[in-house]
């Protein structure tokens, strides 16, 4: 029997290019029993993707990054593929790949640095390069838009303050920042249920 849900999962796996066969037991299971919040899946994702602060591009890199993060295949397939409809090239492509994989050694460093709060580690250098954050492609604001997306998915309390502040000192305003955390939040559920 078709259900509601079962109709609105169509669209999701329609919407991002799924591969049916590979989805989760979760989302299948709240399909299957016609449950409600695959209709609320469905609606945030459109809302979260068409934010007024972010554009499209903008927005298909962020939801890439936490794809990225997340290791979720078919996320990185389908982002990569709206993104590229977008115009996005392949060197801003790898340089989400780039900027995830620096703030996940940036946010274990930190993090840890954070929770011992031992003066040792705090004035001994981190010794880790860093040079794409000097003249990144995707422009100083974007990417520290993306590294503040990752480091709030990573739960690193200390490079969320330091990114959120440079994005501001980048131009741009916390309206852009909330969408950007917004949109982050969600795609992160649709890649944990997916």
């Amino acid at each position: 029997m078709i259900t509601t849900q079962n109709e609105t999962l169509g669209r999701i796996i329609a919407d991002y290019d799924l591969n049916e066969d590979l989805l989760s037991r979760g989302i299948t299971q709240l399909a299957d029993a016609d449950h409600r919040y695959i209709k609320d899946l469905r609606i945030n994702l459109t809302n979260a993707l068409n934010y007024i602060n972010l554009n499209k591009k903008e927005s298909y890199l962020l939801a890439l990054g936490v794809a990225i993060n997340d290791k979720n295949e078919q996320l990185i397939d389908s982002f990569t593929k709206l993104a590229e409809t977008e115009l996005v090239t392949a060197e801003e492509i790898n340089e989400v790949y780039a900027c995830v994989s620096l703030m996940n050694v940036n946010n274990v460093f930190y993090r840890f640095r954070h929770f011992t709060n031992k003066e040792y580690y705090q004035q001994t250098p981190a010794g880790i390069k860093m040079s794409i954050m000097m003249n990144p492609v995707l422009g100083k604001e974007f990417f520290e838009l993306l590294s503040l997306a990752i480091s709030a998915v990573n739960g690193c309390e200390m490079c969320v303050n330091a990114h959120e502040a440079s994005v501001l000192q980048h131009g741009s305003t916390e309206a852009r920042i909330y969408d950007a955390i917004r949109l982050t939040a969600i795609v992160k559920g649709f890649s944990t249920i997916i």
